[in-house]
């Protein structure tokens, strides 16, 4: 069995084949694409076969609690728990930068909620940024499918704000002028290497 952070124990109730898996996402998801992990999975391999950078997501870590051995060759776990990842989702190296960042999306149709991140996120993305390194989050608008890439400085002014009092959420009018809205297209499916070039004068 496996646990999630708050300890809350998670039961199989049966085996899933996994292409029974992507057809129920399949149907779930029809009308309105793939999750956000899915798109910029799907995007960075596209990068990666073509050479153009290397990223990947980073995995989340479980910590096994009970291991039952039933062969000498084989092992079953039987309980663990997700452990809570210490950084954030993506990171990898394009033309020679080190690239870190965090994806989100929220159901509210007007701001995006701050409570979606975390403090040790936050404390990551100032570290990167100190070594010189590119982070940033990518934040999707489920409601209308809109995409947005906001560099990790313009988001700690906001986490900023809410300490002191401030929102406890961005506007989506902020980030859409403090940010860069990225364009869903077929390949790559969100390019936001495209908006790194802009913004990093990386195209040359």
């Amino acid at each position: 069995m496996v646990n999630y952070p708050n300890g809350r124990k998670f039961i199989a109730e049966k085996a899933v084949s996994v292409s029974a898996v992507k057809r129920k996402t399949n149907e779930s998801y029809g009308n309105r694409g793939m999750t956000l992990e899915d798109d910029l999975n799907d995007s960075n391999l596209y990068y990666l076969s073509r050479g153009i950078a290397v990223i990947h997501k980073k995995p989340t870590p479980i910590q096994i609690v009970q291991v039952d051995y039933p062969k000498r060759s084989a092992a079953v776990i039987k309980e663990a728990y997700f452990k809570q990842a210490s950084t954030t989702d993506y990171n990898g190296v394009y033309k020679g930068k080190y690239i870190d960042f965090e994806a989100k999306e929220t159901r509210n149709p007007s701001s995006f909620p701050l409570k979606n991140f975390h403090e040790h996120q936050i404390r990551h993305m100032e570290a990167v940024l100190g070594q010189g390194g590119i982070s940033f989050v990518i934040l999707r608008f489920a409601s209308t499918d809109e995409v947005f890439l906001l560099e990790a400085a313009r988001l700690l002014d906001y986490w900023v704000r809410m300490e002191q009092g401030g929102r406890k959420s961005i506007r989506k009018e902020e980030i859409a002028g403090a940010g860069r809205q990225i364009q869903v297209g077929f390949q790559p499916r969100i390019d936001y290497l495209k908006i790194l070039d802009d913004l990093y004068n990386l195209s040359s």
